[in-house]
C-alpha cells in the first residue's frame, strides 16, 4: 500500500478505469486519498474495480464512457464533473490494440484504432479543459507508448495513434501553460495490461493478435533489463501506475511538455 498522500482533496477522472493499467491507477490514486471517477467501456470492469477498490470505495464512482463516441465522452465528462465538482487530474489510460501486417490492415480496422486512442484523448481532453480550468494544480497525463519511437512490428495503426498522442501532448502542454495545466504521457513498455493480455473489453491481446506467420525475430527489444516479479515476461500495471499518479499530482509540478518510458529499460 502506498504511504504517500499526494492526492487527497484532488478530483481525478481516469478512462479505462475498468482494467490493466487504468484499474492499476484508480487503485493507486484512491490509496493516496484522491476522490476518483473511473470511466470504462466495460460496465463489468467497472464492477470489477469498484470490488477492489475497497475500503476506498467511498471516494470511486464509476461511469460507462465509450471514448470513440463523440456523445458518450461528453456525457460521461459531464457526469465526472457533477460528481466531482471539477478536475484536479484527468488521465486518459483508455485505449485499444490491434496487430496484423500491414498490407491485411483495413481502412475500417485502421480507423478504429486512430479513432478511439488518438481521437478518444483529443475528445476527453477536450470536455474536461473547462474543469481542469476550475481545478487547483490542474495536470493531464495522456497514455503514449513505446512504439511511438521505437519500431514494433505487426502495429502500425497502434503506433501511429500513440505518435499522435505524444505529438499532441506536446502542443497542448504548450498552448495552456500559461494556464497552469500540465500535459504530461507515459510510454508503457513491456506491461502486463488488459490491452495486452485481452481482458480489456474491446481489446485484443497481443499474443493471440499477431499475425499466424509471426516472425518473432522482429521482436528483440521486449524482454525488460530490469528483473520482473515471478520471472514474468512483463511488468505487472502498477509499474506504470506510479509514474502516472506522479505525474499528475503536485510533485511533478515544474514538468509538462514531455514523456516518461516505462519499460524495464527494454528500449534503453
Amino acid at each position: 500500500m502506498a504511504t504517500l498522500q499526494r492526492y487527497t482533496d484532488r478530483r481525478v477522472l481516469i478512462t479505462g478505469g475498468g482494467s490493466g493499467i487504468g484499474q492499476a491507477t484508480v487503485l493507486r490514486i484512491l490509496d493516496e486519498g484522491g476522490r476518483v471517477v473511473a470511466a470504462d467501456i466495460s460496465e463489468a470492469g467497472l464492477k470489477d474495480t469498484v470490488a477492489k477498490a475497497e475500503p476506498h470505495g467511498d471516494r470511486l464512482t464509476t461511469v460507462v464512457m465509450d471514448i470513440g463516441s463523440e456523445p458518450s465522452v461528453q456525457a460521461g465528462v459531464a457526469d465526472a464533473v457533477r460528481t466531482l465538482g471539477a478536475l484536479d487530474t484527468l488521465v486518459n489510460a483508455a485505449g485499444v490494440l490491434r496487430s496484423a501486417h500491414f498490407l491485411d490492415t483495413t481502412l475500417t480496422d485502421f480507423e478504429q484504432v486512430l479513432r478511439i486512442n488518438l481521437v478518444g484523448t483529443f475528445l476527453v481532453t477536450r470536455e474536461a479543459i473547462p474543469a481542469l480550468r476550475e481545478g487547483t494544480k490542474p495536470a493531464v497525463v495522456n497514455f503514449s507508448s513505446t512504439s511511438a519511437a521505437f519500431a514494433h512490428p505487426y502495429m502500425s495503426a497502434y503506433a501511429a495513434s500513440k505518435g499522435g498522442i505524444q505529438a499532441m501532448t506536446h502542443a497542448l502542454a504548450l498552448e495552456f501553460a500559461k494556464e497552469g495545466i500540465r500535459f504530461n504521457s507515459v510510454q508503457p513498455g513491456s506491461i502486463s495490461s488488459g490491452m495486452t493480455d485481452g481482458t480489456g473489453e474491446s481489446k485484443q491481446s497481443v499474443g493471440p493478435g499477431l499475425p499466424a506467420d509471426t516472425d518473432f525475430t522482429l521482436f528483440g527489444k521486449v524482454q525488460p533489463v530490469l528483473p520482473v516479479d515471478d520471472g514474468a515476461m512483463f511488468a505487472k500495471p502498477d509499474a506504470v501506475a506510479a509514474v502516472v499518479a506522479m505525474l499528475g499530482s503536485t510533485d511533478a509540478y515544474f514538468v509538462t511538455g514531455t514523456e516518461v518510458r516505462v519499460d524495464g529499460g527494454t528500449h534503453m
